[in-house]
């Protein structure tokens, strides 16, 4: 006769409704708080990350602000002395112009310069996608401004072909010594014209290459065709923008000046 052992199972405490619930509670307040550590830790390094790009975005804006307000200022320069050659050549033909009024306006004709923003910052804000970091104020202003910048670049883009056949042109009528006298007048008084050093070169006058008429026409209309004025208030424009921006995140981020 065989003898066989039962095993009994173990009496299994059931739990209760109350100990389930609370069980939940526990886990759910864990993950709810791991949450909300989580999002905190990341709320703070985006805080930190956004005043880092500040900081750094401020430094390349005055950078550009300074640049800026030198390139606009020469161009409100040169516009107004453009149109005070285009106003000579509509009141007399060009051989009745004294011959240092057409080399000294005549010479704004070519003004050139190009603004290239310092933009390696927000390029990295661009690609990293940590725009959405700032308010929404900032991150407008910044789009603005970037945008304003693109548009700044096209506009030159445009003109420097001009500029090339204005060159050209200016070369046909203006001898390049006299054309080098009145540029090296100009750029000694750079940070403030002297009006005597002006007189005295208008005064000397220097001979042309040609008086011809329809050559003066050509080189007047190239000249008004490239609105120098114009490109003087978009350069005002976002001078403007950046210096608004520079403020709005000086004031956003607590930052001295």
């Amino acid at each position: 006769m065989l003898n066989m052992e039962v095993h009994h199972h173990p009496n299994v405490e059931k739990k209760g409704f109350r100990e389930y619930f609370l069980e939940f509670i526990m886990i759910f307040l864990a993950v709810t708080l791991g949450f909300f550590a989580e999002t905190f830790r990341e709320t703070v390094a985006a805080h930190r990350l956004v005043r880092e790009y500040a900081v750094s975005e401020i430094k390349d804006l005055q950078m550009d602000t300074a640049h800026l307000r030198q390139y606009r200022d020469y161009y409100r320069y040169a516009a107004g002395n453009v149109d005070t050659l285009l106003q000579l050549l509509s009141a007399a033909e060009p051989g009745k112009v004294p011959t240092g009024k057409l080399y000294w306006y005549g010479l704004f004709g070519g003004a050139h310069g190009n603004f290239t923003p310092d933009d390696a910052t927000l390029q990295q804000i661009k690609s990293t996608g940590s725009l959405r970091y700032f308010n929404n104020e900032v991150a407008g202003a910044i789009a603005v401004y970037d945008l304003l910048c693109r548009n700044m670049a096209n506009e030159q883009d445009v003109d420097g072909s001009l500029y090339g056949e204005v060159r050209r042109c200016r070369a046909r009528i203006f001898e390049f010594r006299y054309n080098e006298k009145a540029n090296d007048v100009f750029q000694a008084n750079r940070s403030g014209v002297s009006r005597t050093q002006i007189d005295s070169f208008i005064n000397s006058h220097p001979p042309l290459l040609t008086d011809d008429k329809s050559l003066f026409n050509q080189y007047a209309e190239m000249v008004r065709s490239r609105f120098l004025r114009v490109h003087a208030q978009h350069l005002d424009t976002l001078l403007a923008t950046g210096t608004r921006l520079i403020t709005l995140m000086q004031k956003n981020y607590r930052l001295s000046e």
